[in-house]
């Protein structure tokens, strides 16, 4: 079966204002967010990418659209089930200031029982990613060969979900994954397991570094910003 590379979009305007973004219609990336999504061709070239499936949502278009100024001849697809979570009320909404919502407490601890106010359950969205998945990865090998090598680019949390469903753990254990704006997560799928090969890979190791203020543990939204 195909392996499958998962870009997390470039960093947001959202990413760094430290807001919850969610749907909210026109979130583009940001100055640095942009230049990363520049590098992305340079970085992906030794790869004979088949397709391309992106979120609907500006920052994952955005994201992808060197790549394909770069490959002019490659197929691009839009597909809702890989766009962000819907957050529901939580949408637009300062992460500050969520952090002291009760809600977010089992959406650190016990995200499986997490569901958003007037949006979608975390179990919701892990389970309309990994079944696009397992449509794309039918239809690039019917396509293209079991050897294929196919591109999606998405979100923080869809792609933290997907990376736990490709290891078998528990939704409850997502949090513990972390993927970076513009990180490279690759997942080699066979007929009976699938392997993580590379997990958030940006090739920049500023993030490691201690922070002048150190966060408080918990896992980021959404996400988060990455690298200061």
């Amino acid at each position: 079966m195909p392996t499958l590379i998962l870009v997390r979009h470039g960093r947001s305007t959202a990413n760094t204002s430290g807001v919850l973004a969610g749907w909210t219609p026109g979130v583009a990336l940001d100055e640095r967010g942009a230049a990363q999504a520049a590098a992305l061709p340079a970085r992906l070239a030794a790869l004979p990418i088949a397709e391309v499936v992106t979120s609907p949502l500006q920052r994952c278009q955005e994201t992808v659209r060197p790549l394909l100024e770069a490959r002019p001849g490659l197929r691009v697809h839009t597909d809702e089930r890989i766009g962000e979570c819907h957050y529901g009320d939580w949408s637009g909404r300062k992460l500050a200031e969520l952090k002291d919502e009760p809600l977010m407490e089992v959406v650190q601890a016990h995200p499986s029982a997490a569901a958003f106010p007037g949006g979608e359950s975390m179990r919701a969205m892990q389970t309309r990613a990994a079944e696009a998945v397992r449509e794309w990865n039918a239809r690039v090998e019917r396509e293209h060969g079991a050897d294929a090598v196919y591109l999606m680019c998405s979100h923080g949390d869809i792609i933290k979900s997907l990376v736990a469903d490709a290891l078998g753990l528990h939704l409850d254990l997502f949090q513990r994954i972390s993927v970076e704006p513009c990180s490279v997560t690759a997942i080699r799928y066979t007929r009976l397991r699938p392997f993580l090969v590379r997990l958030g890979d940006t090739g920049d190791f500023a993030s490691l570094a201690p922070r002048e203020e150190p966060g408080d543990g918990d896992a980021p939204v959404g996400g988060g910003a990455g690298a200061p």
